[in-house]
């Protein structure tokens, strides 16, 4: 009996740049698990949608947020449309330990040195929970690399990025990185740029940790009771 497939939701995007990245992300995870049947749905501005992947891809398919923290995409769009199908949901791929080997490569990318302050950059929920989340990884984070960590959102949650950035330089009298807490390219990423950090690193989403990261959440979910 072959298992259930597994159903990698992203938001979605109208840059085809994010839309490669989440497509690159399920090939990484095809060929750490080639047992399972992978597959990619969009809530929106991308095909396949996800009704119409949860159609074809079969009875008892996982499905397997590929959203940073909890919030509405999650609570709303994916349980509901999950629930009409019988479909399990994982958890949403942060805060988890396993973040911190992708952040920390990122930083290093940007050529970042040791000891230099951060600013956690998310895109931002109105969802308290969501906002919690990302607050929890910057906490994680901050005892990864032993430096103040700071959370910040591109729109709907406080402080703005370019407010923790300013606010973490005055603490600290010195240079402050930010660390992309995104998966995919797009309008936040691009806003990271303006933020007046020294240094910015690249979104998440290429990063082999992640893939990892989605089979771990499928599997929790299977052994999970229903």
């Amino acid at each position: 009996m072959s298992s259930p497939a597994l159903l990698a939701v992203a938001h979605g995007s109208r840059d085809p740049a994010a839309t490669d990245v989440v497509r690159d992300l399920a090939r990484q995870v095809r060929r750490l698990a080639p047992v399972l049947d992978v597959r990619v749905a969009f809530l929106g501005h991308a095909e396949p949608s996800l009704p119409t992947e949860l159609d074809a891809a079969g009875p008892n398919t996982v499905i397997v947020p590929l959203l940073l923290s909890s919030g509405y995409h999650l609570s709303a769009d994916i349980t509901g449309a999950a629930s009409s199908t019988g479909a399990r949901v994982a958890g949403p791929l942060g805060p988890d330990e396993l973040l911190l080997t992708a952040l920390a490569a990122r930083l290093a990318e940007a050529g970042v040195p040791d000891g230099t302050p951060v600013v956690l950059a998310a895109a931002g929920s109105s969802d308290r929970a969501a906002a919690a989340d990302v607050r929890k990884q910057a906490v994680l984070l901050a005892e990864r690399l032993r430096v103040p960590v700071t959370a910040a959102f591109a729109s709907a949650a406080p402080p703005t990025v370019p407010e923790a950035v300013a606010d973490l330089r005055a603490l600290t009298h010195g240079p402050v990185a930010v660390a992309s807490y995104l998966l995919a390219p797009g309008q936040f990423q691009d806003q990271l740029a303006g933020s007046g950090a020294d240094w910015v690193t690249a979104p998440l989403g290429g990063h082999p940790a992640l893939a990892g990261l989605v089979i771990d959440r499928y599997r929790q979910a299977m052994l999970a009771k229903r």
